[in-house]
Protein backbone atom coordinates (compact mmCIF):
# COMPACT_ATOMS: atom_id res chain seq x y z
CA UNK A 1 0.00 0.00 0.00
CA UNK A 2 1.18 3.56 -0.62
CA UNK A 3 -0.07 6.55 1.51
CA UNK A 4 0.15 9.79 0.32
CA UNK A 5 -0.36 13.61 1.42
CA UNK A 6 0.16 16.80 0.09
CA UNK A 7 3.24 18.91 1.50
CA UNK A 8 2.13 22.12 2.12
CA UNK A 9 3.87 23.42 -1.27
CA UNK A 10 1.73 23.44 -4.54
CA UNK A 11 1.14 20.15 -6.25
CA UNK A 12 3.84 18.85 -4.45
CA UNK A 13 3.30 15.69 -2.58
CA UNK A 14 5.23 13.06 -0.45
CA UNK A 15 4.30 9.73 -0.78
CA UNK A 16 5.71 5.80 0.95
CA UNK A 17 5.04 2.70 1.84
CA UNK A 18 5.84 3.02 5.34
CA UNK A 19 9.88 2.47 5.04
CA UNK A 20 10.92 4.62 1.65
CA UNK A 21 9.50 8.01 1.24
CA UNK A 22 9.75 9.88 -1.83
CA UNK A 23 8.20 12.85 -3.84
CA UNK A 24 5.84 13.78 -6.49
CA UNK A 25 5.40 16.85 -8.00
CA UNK A 26 4.12 18.44 -12.01
CA UNK A 27 6.43 19.33 -13.81
CA UNK A 28 7.40 23.28 -14.30
CA UNK A 29 5.53 23.63 -17.41
CA UNK A 30 2.26 22.38 -15.80
CA UNK A 31 3.01 24.54 -13.12
CA UNK A 32 4.65 22.47 -10.42
CA UNK A 33 8.18 23.41 -9.08
CA UNK A 34 9.18 19.79 -10.69
CA UNK A 35 10.82 18.45 -7.17
CA UNK A 36 9.51 14.59 -8.06
CA UNK A 37 8.30 12.42 -10.25
CA UNK A 38 5.39 13.36 -11.96
CA UNK A 39 2.40 10.78 -11.58
CA UNK A 40 2.16 9.57 -15.19
CA UNK A 41 6.22 9.15 -14.69
CA UNK A 42 5.33 6.88 -11.50
CA UNK A 43 3.63 4.95 -13.85
CA UNK A 44 6.04 4.48 -16.32
CA UNK A 45 8.48 3.72 -13.49
CA UNK A 46 6.44 1.08 -12.20
CA UNK A 47 6.29 -0.97 -15.54
CA UNK A 48 9.97 0.38 -15.99
CA UNK A 49 11.08 -1.23 -13.24
CA UNK A 50 8.88 -4.50 -13.09
CA UNK A 51 9.89 -5.37 -16.21
CA UNK A 52 13.87 -4.54 -15.86
CA UNK A 53 13.07 -7.14 -12.42
CA UNK A 54 11.43 -9.59 -14.13
CA UNK A 55 13.81 -10.16 -16.43
CA UNK A 56 16.86 -10.20 -13.89
CA UNK A 57 14.80 -12.89 -11.93
CA UNK A 58 14.27 -15.33 -15.01
CA UNK A 59 17.95 -14.86 -16.35
CA UNK A 60 18.96 -16.34 -12.55
CA UNK A 61 16.64 -19.10 -12.24
CA UNK A 62 17.25 -20.20 -16.03
CA UNK A 63 21.61 -19.48 -15.43
CA UNK A 64 20.66 -16.61 -18.78
CA UNK A 65 24.33 -15.25 -18.27
CA UNK A 66 22.43 -11.34 -18.43
CA UNK A 67 24.73 -8.82 -16.91
CA UNK A 68 22.15 -6.28 -17.09
CA UNK A 69 19.32 -5.06 -18.65
CA UNK A 70 18.04 -1.15 -19.50
CA UNK A 71 14.22 -0.34 -19.61
CA UNK A 72 12.85 2.70 -21.13
CA UNK A 73 9.10 3.36 -21.15
CA UNK A 74 7.22 6.26 -22.38
CA UNK A 75 3.04 7.02 -22.18
CA UNK A 76 2.01 7.32 -25.86
CA UNK A 77 -1.33 9.36 -26.31
CA UNK A 78 -1.48 9.43 -30.12
CA UNK A 79 -4.24 7.41 -30.70
CA UNK A 80 -7.02 9.06 -28.21
CA UNK A 81 -8.62 8.12 -26.49
CA UNK A 82 -6.41 4.88 -26.23
CA UNK A 83 -3.49 5.41 -24.05
CA UNK A 84 -0.17 2.81 -24.64
CA UNK A 85 2.56 2.33 -22.42
CA UNK A 86 5.71 1.49 -25.38
CA UNK A 87 8.89 -0.10 -24.24
CA UNK A 88 11.73 -1.03 -25.25
CA UNK A 89 14.83 -3.69 -23.58
CA UNK A 90 18.22 -3.50 -23.79
CA UNK A 91 20.68 -6.83 -23.08
CA UNK A 92 23.89 -6.75 -21.72
CA UNK A 93 25.73 -9.86 -21.60
CA UNK A 94 27.20 -13.14 -23.34
CA UNK A 95 23.47 -13.99 -24.85
CA UNK A 96 22.14 -16.46 -27.33
CA UNK A 97 19.23 -14.80 -29.57
CA UNK A 98 16.83 -17.73 -27.99
CA UNK A 99 18.13 -16.65 -24.82
CA UNK A 100 17.12 -12.78 -25.81
CA UNK A 101 14.07 -13.66 -26.74
CA UNK A 102 12.88 -15.83 -23.51
CA UNK A 103 13.61 -13.14 -21.46
CA UNK A 104 11.40 -10.63 -24.04
CA UNK A 105 8.68 -13.28 -23.56
CA UNK A 106 9.52 -12.80 -19.88
CA UNK A 107 9.47 -9.03 -19.70
CA UNK A 108 5.93 -9.60 -21.38
CA UNK A 109 4.24 -11.24 -18.56
CA UNK A 110 5.57 -8.70 -15.61
CA UNK A 111 3.38 -8.49 -12.42
CA UNK A 112 3.04 -4.81 -13.38
CA UNK A 113 2.12 -5.54 -17.04
CA UNK A 114 -0.22 -8.03 -16.17
CA UNK A 115 -2.25 -5.16 -13.77
CA UNK A 116 -2.23 -2.31 -16.36
CA UNK A 117 -2.99 -4.36 -19.37
CA UNK A 118 -6.26 -6.26 -17.19
CA UNK A 119 -9.17 -4.74 -16.45
CA UNK A 120 -8.59 -1.53 -13.75
CA UNK A 121 -10.80 0.16 -11.53
CA UNK A 122 -10.06 2.58 -9.67
CA UNK A 123 -12.53 3.23 -6.83
CA UNK A 124 -13.10 5.15 -3.86
CA UNK A 125 -13.57 3.42 -0.33
CA UNK A 126 -16.36 5.50 1.53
Amino acid sequence: MIRSESSGVPHRVTFTNGEITADADIPKIKGGAGHGFGPHELVEAALATCLAITCEMYAEKYAIPLESVAVEVRLDRGSPPDVQLVYSLAFRGALSDDQRSALRSAASRCPAQQTLTGRLICRAEE
